[in-house]
This record gives structure tokens, C-alpha cells and sequence, in this order.
């Protein structure tokens, strides 16, 4: 049994709303084995990972996964269970999993859920699988895992170092808790908040808000200084120096016992308290010196360290901050108690956990020392040891709540001490006596205790908030949440997701335009590239969750429209949490063989997604002509939602229009000529075929088609019937939607243009075609490589059904295929459908246009391409130009418009590829 690869869907999946890891195993020799072939597996197994017993596995019920080692089951299944224990033991609570059988004899594919947060790319999962697999080989062979101690504890490690702080981790919480969109970028502690024009970024509680002056102010603590006491605001005397004696100077001045610490240090790094001597100074000097040449001495004011934290002018917690410490228990060591104080599973490194562990390190000793012991001491029981002069979190200190303490004149010292420094959110460390306490006496006259605001903090930490060793739990997080989108402040923009087989991309660029004509600035991901405000700022299939990501990130976009097609949801999942209009425009028999899905029934079950993946109270935009389609209106998974059913159709008397009008639905038709709106049983005139651009006079079913879904769509975001109207008379076919059953004139001939690859949109195409300009038509066809073998007979067998003559050639991308290969099935393919067919073989577009046009001789050409620069450099070559616009309304006058849309079959409705 191995390890092929392994693929993250970071996205909603078809496995589950969070993210998943992928793993391909190949069994190898373990094909068609079962753990009942190997006598006492089972038993060797568990005994080295009792966890296994707790695993429900399909039962249901703890005990499950042993039942059906007992049962006999095979070894991807045993591997996946080991796996998730395994990631229990790392510190990487996971629970979700699911074998699957992968196209053949011994291929697995392993799927197991990824903590929320996990950087994309992570190498865990795949180690955590890789180890699962030695496990097994070993336990197999009755040998003792001899690295599956290492192998966890390192891989634990980066578990802690790749996890979110837990200042970050609750603000994420919290904004998902709100609805708000979260993701996180890259490996650090970066988050992005919302979509578009109301994206928000943050870094533990520095957020895209705060200002940088103020960031600035509050790293120079000197500068802080003076800007404190200019305002009034009690601070420490202090003197700063650049030598050690300087420092020693400065403590004859101000008198011991004194603090020295850097000037723009952090989380009481190389910080000395408590200085008495010049010699301590001098000390105390070179390590604050490592951190910045020049230090601060300030008097030890007495009293009790605080922290208190501001958001937007108003006090949301305080904390009394106590130093790292142990209880005795008339036993042990204090290097035992630490050891015992950081087991506790709260405690991690750095920040990544609620407390910090517990380093018995050069400082904690020197505190040890003035209080005459060392870490072989044995204090007595309950005698109370402190391990540091500092309460700082980030050296293993604790805290304990004391919000409800803080006396209004300290509440408000510290609200006007994070004005000073303009910070939105600032934690203020303060020192005094008793923070429930005033700061003055009863005449105002006089301070009525020591007190002095040591630092400002740009960026606080939580933890001492969130998780205090004694008294209430803040939800400071949320508060930070709140200062970004208050009550009522929108954090999403419209996001419109267009799935289906046939007109996404059509259907996209035309929901585009629309929102576009009502004054909103678009970002647009299609098969051709992203776009944002109608510049192309990337070239490229952009029907992935990368390109959505791209238009959700930029801050100037006020509404999404995301093609989002099935290799994108296959391989990563969306792109996006939850849509406001989803748009399926039709499902029929493509890719299948690509990626594990082998039948329709599982490609409706991946793009169903799209469906499925709306907010609550969304719309969900379905062809009513087509099964599959109109029968995700039903799924379980859409239901959950609630959402608004808005269909299409293009034949009339459709029962499930007429069903759905009678309930009030949402219906989009042709009704005497006219697209109509029908809502809450109030018809609405839209705009007449006729007047629609592209559609010659309903001729050209798909442009409809494409045009009902599109107007739904964007009466779903709350477009006007008038911008609607605008928008689509304003729409051009050729300009705005390149490539997609684009006109042009060669010589006498009209060509077609476009990106058809499957039979529903040939089908389609050769209907239009024949019924917009009749003759013999005549085709210039490539077809996509990667497609199962039956898919481009079907699809050649509609091109025959069309065209009586055929110029065949390969594109430059064979996708797997041997040269001449395509050429030889869809040749064979097509003269099989129509005896007497004519097909002739060309080596590139262009020769392939050129044969093309002379064989028509003045009758329509359909020109098919993969590559839309090399078409249009095709066209250049014959001279192709643009078909006139007043022609093409001339050619669609020349037709009634309804009975050109009656279309039945499960192409009904699809339109070209696009």
C-alpha cells in the first residue's frame, strides 16, 4: 500500500462546508485483502491505538470501525481510521473521513476533513496518511511502529506552529459566528474578512483599520511617553540611554529600584524589573541592548500590573496580569512543578494555545535566586512560588478578570490614553494599586494612588481576555468584529454563481453586463479570464475557486458573477462561502470519465453544489426544461435554505413553469413574442425577442435561453425591470461575449464562431444555424482530447446531423492523445451517423477556416475552437469581419420568434458551450 499524491479542497465541497484533504492510496499488494486475512491485525492494531475503539465509523456508534475490522474490511478503509487517530494524537482534531473506490482494483481515494484554518498546502495531512500507511505495513508484519513516536511528536510540532494564535483563531470564530466570511492568507496569521468593496483585513487584533501612526507611536515607547504625559496621563519617570553607563547614570537619577527595557521591544522581551545597583544596571542595559541599541530606565512604580483593553473609544475588558508561577506540594521539585504545569494541554508555544508554557530559562532563575532557591528546591506544600518579576502571558504568566472592577476615572485614562495614539484598538498597560480604586481623592486635588500607563499596545493579544486563569471570560473578539461591521454594516457584496454544461460563460458575461448597466462595479471570472470593472486583469480559464478568490479580494467590487465549473469544485471546491443567486443552466453528459465522476448521476451530485451552497433566503435560478436541472429544486441540501426557485424555460405549456406560476414562483418565458417575467402571479413584459441582440428573431434558442437565466439572475440581486431592459439592449454579442456564437462574414459566407464541445450544444448550434441562414452549412470542428471516447461519437453524430461537410483538424494541445488520433474517431464517428458525409483533414484553425470557406462557397460555416487566440488569428487569415449588426437584425425580422423556441430533449435550453 502507497501514497500517490494528495489534493486540498479549501472550499465548500461536495464532502463537506469546511476543507478536505484528498489522499489517492493504491494498495498494491493488499488489493482484495481484508483484515480478517490476517489473523490477529485487529488486535495488534488497537492495542497500539486504543483510540481506534471510540471510532463510530457508518455504525454510528463507538465501536463501529472494530465491528468492521471484525467483519473483514479492506485496507484503505483501515488506513483512513488511522489516519484521523493519529491526528487526535498529533493535537489535530479531525473527525470526518470516507474511503472511496477510484476507477480501479486497489485505488482508494481518502477523504478526511482539515481543521477550519489549516494553511492551504499544509504538509500534515499528507504526513499524517504517509505515517498511517507505515503503521498498518508494520502492525501487517508484527513489528513495533519504531517511528510513530517521533514521526507524531514532529509532526504535532508543525500542527502548532501552522495553527492559528488564539487571538486570530477567536476572531475567526466570532466572524463566522456573525456570517462573515473568513479566510485566511497564506501561512501566518493574516485574515481576510467579507467580500469586494466591504473585505476587511486582520492580523490578530491589528486590523486594515488601525492606524499606522498610531502602530508607530505606540513601538516607540518614549515617544508614547511624551504624547501620554502631554495629555495629562500619568506615566513613569524615566530617562532613556545608549550606553551601559548612561543606564547607570540614569538610575542614580531617578533612584532604584528601577525597570530597563528596550524602546521598542514587545511581550517583555529581554526586560529587567527591579534594578538597584549600577552594576544590575549595566547588566540589565546589555540585554536590552540585543534588542535595540538604546533603553529606556523608568521608576518601578508600585502596584499591580494591568492590561486594559479599548476598542473604538470604549473599555471592553481588563485583566490583572499574573507572573508565571507553581504551588509547592511538599514533594516535588520546581523543575518538576513546571514540567507538570506544562502538561497541562492548555499550554503551547508562543501563542498558538491559551497559555503559554513555562521556560525555566535565564531570567526565571535569577528570580529563583533572589528569593533563595533554584529549580531543585522543593517548596512546601501550597507555598506559592513566582517565577518571574513580569506578569507578561507570552512567559508563561496567567491572568484574572477584573472588567467589572475597573473604576470609571481608570476607564476613562485609558479610553483618552488610546486616543493619544489614534489606535481603534489599543491594550493599555497600567500599574497601580487598585484598579477599583480612584485615581485621585475626593477634592480632585491629589493622586490617590501610585499610577502609571507603562506601554501602549497596537496589537494585543486576547488570550489574557478570552481565557483568564480566574473570573469571566470576555468575548473580546467579538468585539473586535463589531468595530469592523457594526450592527447593520454589510460584510458581503452580491455573489451570482453560474454552474451547468452549456451557457455559463454566456450567461455570466451577460449577468455581468446587466449589473454593470445598473451602476455596479463587476468582478467577473469566466473561462477566458477574470475581470474586474470590465478590465481584463487576468488571461485564462477562470472558471476555478483561485479566480473567485481573486474577485472577492479586491476591495473596489461591488457585486461577484462566478462561472464555477466542475473541474474547479472536483479539484479545490468553491471558491466562495455561500451565494446570494446561484444559476444552473442545464446538466448533461460531459467530462464524464474526468476526475472519479463516471455518470451523470455523480455530475449532477458536483454541480448541485452550486445549488446547495446558497445563503439562507437566496435564489436558486434552474432551467425548467431540463430534468436534472429543475429537480435540485427538491434536494434536501437546497431545501435546508429556503432559498427563492426562479426557472426558465423555452417550451410552452411546461407543467413545471405552470406549477410553479400557480404557487406564486418566480417564472422567466417567451409569452406572444415577448421575454416575460411572471412573479406572484403578476406578468411583467421584460423586452421582445425580436429587440434581443444575437437571438435573430428566436432563432437563436440558446441566446434566449441565456437570456431568460441571466434576466432571473439579476432580478434575484434586485436589478430594476428597467436596468434589465437597458442591459440587455445594450448587450453585444460579439464585442461583449467573444468567442461564444460570434457572426462574422468570410468572403460571401456568414461563420459562426464558437466553443461547442459537447452533443446538447452542437445540437443547438446546428439548429440555429440551419434555422438562422438554411443552405448547406458546412463545419471546421476540433474537439477537446480529454473526453471518454462515447461522448465525441455522440458529439459528432450531432455535428452529422447538421452539417453534410466536415473539415477536421487537432488542436495543439492533444490532451493525452496520440497526433492523428482525434482526427481518425470523430472522422470514423462521423461518417458512421451520415453515409456520405464529406470530411476532409486540415493541420491547424487557420487551414482548417481557409478549407472551410472555399467548400461552402457562400454557405454558412461553423467554425469550432479551442484556443480563442489562435481563431481569431484563423480569422484574420481569411479576412473574417464582423457580421453586421443591421444585418443581423434584418436576419432575425425574417423570422417568427415563438416557434423557433419550442425545443424538447434534454438539450432544451442549453445553448452553446459557454
Amino acid at each position: 500500500m502507497r501514497l500517490i499524491d494528495v489534493r486540498y479542497l479549501s472550499g465548500p465541497n461536495v464532502f463537506s462546508a469546511g476543507p478536505v484533504t484528498i489522499a489517492r492510496l493504491e494498495l498494491d499488494e493488499l488489493t482484495g485483502k481484508e483484515t480478517t486475512d490476517f489473523a490477529g491485525f485487529a488486535a495488534r492494531l488497537t492495542a497500539l491505538l486504543a483510540g481506534l475503539a471510540d471510532h463510530h465509523c457508518a455504525a454510528g456508534r463507538r465501536g463501529g470501525f472494530l465491528d468492521a475490522m471484525a467483519r473483514g474490511t479492506y485496507f484503505g478503509h483501515v488506513a483512513e481510521h488511522v489516519e484521523l487517530e493519529l491526528s487526535s494524537l498529533a493535537g489535530r482534531e479531525v473527525h470526518l473521513g470516507r474511503t472511496m473506490w477510484a476507477g480501479a482494483d486497489g485505488r482508494y481515494d481518502v477523504m478526511t476533513e482539515c481543521p477550519r484554518d489549516e494553511p492551504a498546502g499544509s504538509a500534515v495531512p499528507g504526513d499524517l496518511l504517509g505515517l498511517a500507511v507505515d503503521v498498518v505495513h508494520d502492525v501487517l508484519g508484527g513489528r513495533t511502529p519504531l517511528r510513530l513516536t517521533a514521526e507524531l511528536e514532529r509532526i504535532g510540532q508543525s500542527c502548532e506552529r501552522e495553527r492559528l494564535g488564539v487571538s486570530t483563531a477567536a476572531i475567526a470564530s466570532a466572524a463566522r459566528q456573525r456570517g462573515i466570511p473568513v479566510r485566511r492568507v497564506g501561512g501566518r496569521s493574516l485574515l481576510r474578512l467579507g467580500y469586494g468593496r466591504h473585505r476587511k483585513l486582520v492580523c490578530a487584533a491589528l486590523t486594515s483599520q488601525t492606524s499606522a501612526v498610531g502602530a508607530d507611536i505606540a513601538a516607540d515607547k518614549e515617544l508614547t511617553k511624551q504624547l501620554l504625559a502631554a495629555a495629562g496621563i500619568p506615566v513613569a519617570a524615566g530617562v532613556v540611554a545608549s550606553t551601559a553607563d548612561q543606564a547607570a547614570a540614569a538610575l542614580a537619577e531617578l533612584g532604584g529600584p528601577v525597570v530597563v527595557k528596550p524602546l521598542g521591544g514587545c511581550q517583555g522581551a529581554n526586560l529587567t524589573i527591579g534594578v538597584r545597583t549600577a552594576a544590575e544596571a549595566a547588566a540589565a542595559y546589555a540585554k536590552a541592548s540585543a534588542v535595540s541599541a538604546t533603553v529606556l530606565v523608568e521608576v518601578l512604580v508600585p502596584g499591580i500590573d494591568y492590561r486594559v483593553l479599548v476598542i473604538d473609544g470604549r473599555m471592553v475588558a481588563a485583566a490583572q496580569l499574573c507572573p508565571a508561577a507553581v504551588t509547592g506540594d511538599g514533594a516535588q521539585t520546581i523543575g518538576q512543578l513546571v514540567a507538570a504545569a506544562n502538561a497541562d494541554l492548555r499550554r503551547g508555544q508562543g501563542h498558538s494555545r491559551e497559555l503559554t508554557r513555562i521556560e525555566l530559562d535565564a531570567d526565571a532563575l535569577s528570580q529563583l535566586h533572589s528569593l533563595g532557591l533554584d529549580d531543585r528546591s522543593v517548596p512546601a506544600d501550597g507555598q506559592v512560588v513566582t517565577l518571574r518579576r513580569n506578569g507578561n502571558l507570552s512567559t508563561g504568566g496567567t491572568s484574572k478578570d477584573v472588567t467589572d472592577l475597573v473604576h470609571p476615572e481608570v476607564a476613562d485614562m485609558c479610553r483618552r490614553a488610546a486616543a493619544v495614539a489614534g489606535l481603534d484598538i489599543c491594550g493599555i498597560d497600567v500599574r497601580l494599586a487598585d484598579i477599583a480604586a480612584p485615581l485621585r481623592d475626593r477634592f480632585g486635588a491629589r493622586q490617590a494612588q501610585p499610577c502609571a500607563v507603562l506601554e501602549l499596545n497596537a496589537c494585543p493579544g486576547l488570550r489574557m481576555h478570552l481565557s483568564p486563569r480566574e473570573g469571566t471570560r470576555r468575548d473580546v473578539a467579538s468585539a473586535v468584529v463589531e468595530s469592523l461591521y457594526p450592527p447593520g454594516v454589510a460584510a458581503r457584496i452580491p455573489v451570482l454563481s453560474v454552474t451547468g454544461t452549456n451557457g455559463k460563460t454566456t450567461t455570466v458575461r451577460l449577468i455581468g453586463a446587466l449589473l454593470r448597466q445598473a451602476g455596479m462595479r463587476v468582478g467577473m471570472a469566466c473561462t477566458d479570464g477574470v475581470y474586474i470593472g470590465g478590465e481584463l486583469v487576468y488571461a485564462g480559464d477562470a472558471s476555478g475557486p483561485r479566480s473567485a478568490e481573486t474577485v472577492l479580494d479586491d476591495p473596489t467590487v461591488e457585486a461577484a458573477v462566478l462561472e464555477t465549473a466542475r473541474g474547479g469544485i472536483v479539484r479545490r471546491g468553491l471558491g466562495y462561502d455561500q451565494a446570494d443567486v446561484a444559476v444552473v443552466t442545464n446538466i448533461t453528459a460531459d467530462h464524464l470519465g474526468d476526475d472519479g465522476i463516471d455518470s451523470l448521476e455523480e455530475l449532477i451530485h458536483v454541480k448541485s453544489l452550486v445549488a446547495e451552497e446558497i445563503r439562507d433566503g437566496g435564489s436558486v435560478v434552474l432551467n425548467a426544461d431540463d430534468p436534472a436541472t429543475a429537480a435540485l429544486a427538491s434536494r434536501p441540501a437546497v431545501l435546508v435554505h429556503a432559498p427563492v426557485i426562479r426557472y426558465f424555460s423555452l417550451t410552452p405549456g411546461n407543467e413545471i413553469i405552470a406549477r410553479h406560476k400557480a404557487a406564486g414562483g418566480g417564472c422567466y418565458e417567451v409569452i406572444g413574442g415577448q421575454l416575460t417575467e411572471t412573479e406572484h402571479g403578476e406578468r411583467r413584459s421584460l423586452l421582445t425577442v425580436a429587440d434581443l441582440p444575437g437571438a435573430f428573431g428566436g432563432r437563436a434558442a440558446h441566446v434566449v435561453a441565456n437570456a431568460l437565466a441571466s434576466v432571473a439572475a439579476a432580478r434575484a440581486a434586485g436589478l430594476s425591470i428597467t436596468d434589465v431592459r437597458r442591459g440587455l439592449t445594450a448587450f453585444r454579442p460579439g464585442a461583449d461575449n467573444p468567442g461564444r456564437g460570434a457572426i462574422y462574414r468570410a468572403g460571401s459566407s456568414p461563420v459562426i464562431v464558437d466553443y461547442g464541445h459537447n452533443a446538447a450544444a452542437l445540437e443547438a448550434t446546428g439548429r440555429f444555424v440551419a434555422g438562422a441562414f438554411g443552405g448547406l452549412p458546412v463545419a471546421a470542428v476540433t474537439l477537446p482530447g480529454d473526453r471518454r471516447d462515447d461522448l465525441l461519437v455522440q458529439t459528432a453524430e450531432a455535428i452529422a446531423a447538421w452539417f453534410g461537410t466536415v473539415v477536421l483538424y487537432e488542436d495543439s494541445d492533444k490532451r493525452g492523445r496520440p497526433t492523428g488520433e482525434m482526427q481518425e474517431l470523430i472522422g470514423s464517428a462521423l461518417r458512421s451517423a451520415r453515409p456520405g458525409i464529406r470530411c476532409a483533414m486540415a493541420e491547424n484553425p487557420a487551414d482548417a477556416l481557409r478549407a472551410a470557406v472555399e467548400l461552402a462557397a457562400g454557405e454558412p460555416v461553423l467554425f469550432l475552437y479551442e484556443k480563442l487566440a489562435l481563431a481569431t488569428d484563423a480569422l484574420t487569415a481569411v479576412g473574417a469581419t464582423p457580421w453586421p449588426e443591421a444585418e443581423r437584425c434584418v436576419a432575425g425580422a425574417a423570422v417568427a420568434a415563438e416557434p423557433a423556441l419550442t425545443t424538447s430533449g434534454p438539450s432544451a435550453g442549453s445553448g452553446l458551450a459557454g
